[in-house]
């Protein structure tokens, strides 16, 4: 029996081995190699297969390529790469799709798939609207309606990363950069691979920390957006008097940058920074990001030429927006960064190059960078806890009505925009939880609309 609650929005993601073993992975590799066929009306697929380092992953990804190989399909083998590094490689390789053996930032005891069809207009994320459900459906069913034509084969390619970097240089034009210093905590796990590559390249000082891959996660869980794992970083930048800190998450798809007093930079403001810069030389380009903070990224925006597109939250459905709007750049609260040239797939190294290049160029410290474009205050996530998804619809409705006089949207839950301050409500797509994001003009109007959301949640139901 495979376990239903696996298949997310966005990814597969399950505790190894109860949720997730073996057999069970074959299962579903078979569903999704009859999507891949399905959707590419032909067989004999080249399926690009790479992992990252979870204790798990040789072993699942292990069966994933025979399985594949056994379905007709010619797979090509990355290897040990970062999310990034696996998108890349589907869109150079030509490849029709592709499969990342990962749980992203999740706990050690878990593993998962991250799964891609490469079209020639970009990368296709696989989540609920564009084949999840699907897979889930032929697994459960152990259903898979593909002739296999003939067995497939293996070929190994390892020179992805390099090729990458120098495609990242070369997206963010060369920029000149100093000898700053900088300080990076990869958590040991998949940034450390692509920040080693790429520093090699830069005339700056890079100060590891655990930089050794370990999917047991010894220092502490991949996760910069729990800002309690960045205490170190933070420590350690003001210790070495660091122009800048990194911090990559668990398959290094996401990323977080401390400035150089030790404070964590929102990342709505990295993409204010990253969008002035595109525009400067992209004028009148699509910028898009996602629904909980927009005040910065707007202003950003819209004063630099750009035209704003608003998305909802995940990168299946931030990159199925970019794909209808032919965005150039997204930028996603949690620290995704997307970009058109490497086929609306995530891609952090330009975005560390240009951090990089501007306080180079501009010879002044990345605090003093960013708060000129700073549209807000941000409260950052705040959850509770609800007893059904139904309480969650039903909460969702009373705060339209307690706030009714705001601008609503329901691009994504429900936005409710004033001129000075605004906020969002949305319920999760695995939990009942109720996931509430306060922005406003000043510190002071966030901490009088916080505490008045705060109550008005609390009197739903209990926070989490």
């Amino acid at each position: 029996m495979i376990a239903t609650q696996i298949f997310k929005a966005y990814d597969i993601r399950a505790i190894y081995p109860s949720e997730m073993d073996e057999e069970s992975i074959a299962v579903i590799t078979k569903a999704i190699y009859t999507l891949f066929t399905n959707k590419a009306k032909k067989q004999n697929l080249q399926v690009v297969v790479g992992g990252d380092m979870r204790v798990s992953t040789p072993s699942l990804s292990k069966v994933v390529k025979e399985t594949l190989v056994e379905m007709g399909a010619n797979v090509i083998d990355v290897g040990l790469v970062s999310t990034p590094t696996f998108y890349f490689a589907v869109r150079t390789l030509k490849a029709d799709a592709g499969i990342q053996i990962s749980a992203s930032h999740n706990p050690k005891e878990y593993n998962g798939m991250k799964i891609v069809r490469n079209t020639e207009g970009g990368l296709i994320k696989i989540g609920t609207t564009t084949g999840m459900d699907e897979i889930k459906t032929m697994a459960i069913d152990n259903n898979f309606p593909v002739t296999t034509t003939s067995r497939g084969s293996i070929t190994q390619v390892d020179t992805v990363l390099n090729t990458e970097v120098e495609n990242s240089i070369r997206l963010a034009e060369s920029p000149e950069i100093s000898p700053l210093k900088v300080v990076a905590d990869a958590a040991n796990a998949m940034g450390a691979q692509y920040l080693d590559a790429l520093f090699k390249k830069l005339p700056c000082t890079l100060i590891k920390m655990n930089f050794e891959l370990d999917g047991t996660f010894p220092a502490h869980q991949p996760d910069p957006l729990q800002f309690d794992t960045l205490i170190d970083l933070q420590k350690k930048v003001i210790d070495e008097k660091a122009d800048l800190g990194i911090a990559p998450d668990g398959d290094g798809d996401r990323v977080f940058f401390i400035d150089e007093k030790g404070q964590v930079i929102p990342a709505s403001m990295i993409t204010a920074l990253v969008a002035k810069e595109l525009l400067s030389r992209h004028p009148g380009e699509k910028i898009a990001f996602d629904v909980r903070s927009t005040m910065t990224p707007m202003k950003s925006v819209t004063e630099h030429g750009g035209v704003p597109i608003l998305t909802r939250v995940g990168h299946a459905l931030i990159t199925e927006t970019m794909h209808k709007e032919n965005v150039l750049f997204a930028g996603e609260s949690s620290g995704h960064y997307y970009f058109r040239e490497t086929g609306f797939a995530e891609s952090l190294m330009p975005v560390i190059l240009i951090v990089l290049s501007v306080i180079s160029r501009e010879k002044k410290p990345i605090s003093e960078l960013i708060e000129p474009l700073r549209g807000s205050y941000e409260s950052g996530e705040i959850n509770f806890k609800l007893n059904s998804k139904e309480d969650t619809a039903e909460s969702i409705t009373k705060l339209k009505e307690t706030f009714g006089t705001g601008t609503i949207s329901e691009l994504d839950g429900v936005c409710v925009d004033f001129p000075e301050w605004r906020f969002s409500v949305r319920s999760s797509n695995t939990e009942p939880l109720l996931r509430l994001n306060i922005e406003a003009k000043t510190k002071e109007l966030l901490d009088t609309k916080k505490q008045i959301l705060i109550s008005q949640m609390q009197s739903l139901q209990n926070p989490n």
